[in-house]
């Protein structure tokens, strides 16, 4: 919005002032994570700038940590980068599987956390829906609740399922959890739901209830409502409740912490053992391969939010 021509000079000041303000708080924000980048090029294996780095000197910057991320694992990381040394990589490369767990993690709990949250958003949307803000607020406490005491609860529990069981007299015997790729995936949902309850809420709040009323005189059961009518008015929403989920399960470190076994290893979990067993500058590698994600994340769930503004008949702003 431009300066009007009657403002007074303290509006002036203020119109100037705010902008600064702005500025130096996204420098604040920002730049902890635009310092990563730069520093991933390092020639030397130091988390600073070195004087070449300084002096823009070619011979500071390199790929080697890139390329550990490859190597990092393998037997013969110095082979001929032949078809076979990159099957062999992508077998026994320890970032490489790593990648391929938070992959394969994200993705599955990603659709649970979908569905369920979905679901419930559609439920928690109906004014005839008894204690809808207490609900709301069990579904979204885990985003509240210390994630510590989340992947506690969620250990304990996955160590063993039926345990509340005996509580009531029920016996029964279940499976561990624990160390085990549907635990990872379920816990990863349980922390993504609520982003995607929100999210659809949020897109539920402008739908116009009188389009199901109308599909219904018109002779359509509920399924068909849904997925002809509903469903494509709020899947800008669905799908950036999803993009949510997704990143929450991909940076995800503590809960792996706490369940994962040696093979759900995921990349948060890998860049944690670095951190700890021998502080390599490859993290800062792979924390800018991360970084380019989330921006690229963040910028499809923008346009899905001002595609949504446009279905709803809002301008964006």
């Amino acid at each position: 919005m431009a300066l009007p021509t009657y403002a007074t000079p303290l509006e002036r000041l203020w119109y100037y002032a705010f902008r600064v303000i702005c500025v130096l708080i996204f420098i604040f924000l920002i730049a902890p994570v635009l310092v990563v980048i730069p520093l991933s090029f390092n020639a030397e294996p130091y988390f600073t700038f070195t004087p070449k780095m300084l002096a823009l000197d070619p011979e500071g910057y390199s790929l080697r940590w890139y390329d550990a991320l490859l190597t990092l694992g393998m037997p013969a990381p110095d082979g001929v980068r032949d078809s076979a040394w990159w099957a062999q990589a992508w077998e026994t490369s320890t970032w490489i599987r790593a990648a391929k767990n938070s992959i394969i993690i994200g993705f599955w709990s990603t659709i649970l956390a979908t569905v369920l949250g979905t679901l419930a958003a559609l439920g928690l949307s109906r004014p005839e829906m008894p204690y809808r803000r207490l609900i709301m607020a069990i579904l979204i406490s885990p985003m509240i609740v210390p994630i510590i005491i989340i992947a506690t609860g969620l250990f304990f529990f996955y160590s063993n399922p039926c345990a509340p069981l005996a509580i009531v007299g029920i016996e029964a015997q279940c499976g561990r959890l624990t160390s085990t790729y549907l635990g990872v995936i379920l816990a990863h949902a349980t922390l993504g739901i609520p982003f995607v309850i929100i999210t659809v809420t949020a897109t539920l709040s402008g739908f116009d209830q009188s389009l199901t009323r109308a599909a219904a005189s018109l002779g359509a059961n509920p399924r068909v409502t849904f997925f002809k009518v509903i469903l494509p008015l709020i899947l800008p929403g669905v799908v950036s409740g999803a993009l949510f989920a997704f990143v929450t399960s991909f940076d995800e470190v503590v809960a792996v912490l706490f369940i994962a076994g040696p093979e759900q290893q995921t990349i948060p979990r890998q860049m944690w053992n670095g951190i700890r067993e021998a502080i390599s500058p490859a993290i800062l590698a792979v924390a800018t391969i991360l970084v380019i994600i989330s921006i690229l994340l963040l910028a499809t769930v923008e346009l899905l939010r001002r595609r949504s503004e446009r279905l709803r008949g809002v301008s964006p702003h």
